[in-house]
């Protein structure tokens, strides 16, 4: 999976350290066995903190356990969406100062927080998030959030077995934009995988900008190189979609298209997602999206090798 973990908005996923050739048939419990799964963290007691699912330094991530804490990530999300990058805020956003829609309500939110930042009430400051939206809970609800811009009811029908994971509204502060606090979150996102029995994870990634023929290169690498297999294909919306195959596979720079990628769209290449079929324009957020699909069973083993099966690599 959530927009970027590493250079700004939304929806994504983030980068990994170098390929490796994938492994076939990696699953949940190939990994770490009949593990049972953690309960889901509902935001209980006021005060309460929720224990943390990795460190490096003074940096530590754990799922938000407050209201409290979810407002500061929605904070953190206005900050960089929108007055950092170019997302057009409502006026409800406006005056509160907060990226939100219902799904915040449903959804865990992945916490990085820096303990050697301490804000005026004395709390570690959140530097980092990502919304994480398990499929048992959103079809007890309003589905995915993703589904507003591309037909999931085909893969979620063909994989009814598999439990999917939408990963979204990932965003970090400029000065911790590093290796070192991406390589954090995703340590976070691996824990929850394992402990939640995840088996595919589904997000957004983004090109900056609305003009898909600005975005030529970018789009029909993807449509080219990354297009996923029929199994796991998941098309734009009819209405919304936009086609990415602009240019003939002959007619592409591979080196000039990745390195008009950004950084989280490189990673989900490198750790072996598929892209799907169409694009969609955000204008609100002021992206062209694609959907990323990346089953654990496609992860590239040296990835999991660097967080560990038991994503130990960074355990607090």
């Amino acid at each position: 999976m959530l927009k970027r973990a590493d250079e700004g908005p939304r929806k994504r996923i983030g980068p990994f350290p170098e390929p490796l050739a994938a492994l076939p048939d990696l699953s949940w419990r190939m990994l770490h066995g009949l593990r049972q799964s953690m309960p889901r963290v509902l935001l209980p007691a006021p005060h309460s903190v929720a224990p943390p699912l990795g460190r490096m330094g003074a940096l530590e991530v754990r799922l938000a356990t407050t209201q409290r804490e979810v407002k500061k990530a929605q904070r953190l999300r206005y900050k960089v969406f929108y007055e950092e990058m170019s997302a057009i805020a409502d006026i409800q956003a406006q005056v509160s100062r907060r990226d939100r829609d219902a799904f915040d309500a449903i959804c865990d939110h992945l916490l990085v927080l820096d303990h050697d930042t301490i804000t005026r009430s004395g709390e570690p400051a959140i530097v980092g998030t990502y919304r994480l939206l398990r499929q048992d809970v959103a079809e007890r609800y309003s589905g995915f959030y993703t589904a507003n811009e591309f037909d999931l009811a085909p893969l979620l029908e063909r994989h009814r077995g598999l439990r999917f994971l939408e990963l979204g509204r990932s965003c970090v502060l400029a000065p911790y934009r590093s290796k070192r606090t991406v390589e954090l979150l995703w340590h976070g996102i691996w824990s929850y995988v394992l402990s939640h029995r995840i088996d595919v994870m589904i997000g957004c990634a983004s090109l900056e900008g609305t003009d898909p023929e600005r975005l030529a290169l970018p789009l029909a690498f993807l449509h080219h190189n990354a297009r996923a297999p029929e199994e796991w294909r998941v098309g734009a919306l009819p209405a919304r979609r936009v086609a990415m195959d602009r240019l003939p596979a002959e007619a592409i720079n591979s080196k000039a298209a990745l390195q008009a990628m950004p950084p989280l769209m490189k990673g989900y290449l490198r750790i072996g997602a598929f892209v799907g079929d169409g694009a969609v324009v955000d204008r609100q957020f002021g992206t062209t999206d694609v959907m990323i699909v990346l089953p654990v069973s496609a992860i590239n083993a040296r990835y999991v090798n660097h967080y560990g099966a038991e994503a130990t690599r960074y355990a607090a």
